[in-house]
């Protein structure tokens, strides 16, 4: 796992300059925002998902995510469609706070291209993402 001063960035998954991480599951992807963001956030009230079914081009708005401070719009990592939404967040948003790498994903996603995790230029590995939230 990487670690900047004030983020953890787990190692198996990749990153995008919009604080979203994406990780392989199976033959989807599992998405959430990360550590940096939702502390950047602090306190997270509400979650706007799409419906599942739903398809997006990378770099696409699908969502966004309240938080006592602001409203911040939600990018697609990857171009894909949405297979399924984290409807637990409906009645706990704040696990976007506390557990923004396990219980507060948000959505997983059939990419069009099932090899983006390595080649899409839009993501970041850990190290790569790191360096970006050091040069921010």
């Amino acid at each position: 796992m990487q670690e900047t001063q004030h983020s953890r960035i787990p190692d198996d998954r990749r990153y995008t300059t919009e604080h979203i991480w994406i990780r392989r599951d199976g033959d989807a992807f599992v998405c959430g925002i990360t550590d940096f963001a939702q502390e950047q956030l602090d306190e997270v009230v509400y979650v706007g998902l799409p419906a599942p079914g739903s398809a997006f081009a990378a770099g696409e708005s699908f969502g966004t995510v309240e938080s006592m401070k602001s409203t911040n719009e939600l990018f697609m990592p990857v171009t894909g469609v949405v297979i399924e939404v984290n409807a637990t967040l409906e009645e706990s948003p704040e696990l976007v706070n506390s557990e923004p790498y396990a219980d507060g994903w948000l959505i997983r996603v059939k990419p069009e291209h099932p090899d983006a995790f390595e080649t899409s230029d839009r993501l970041l590995t850990p190290a790569g993402y790191a360096a970006f939230l050091r040069q921010s």
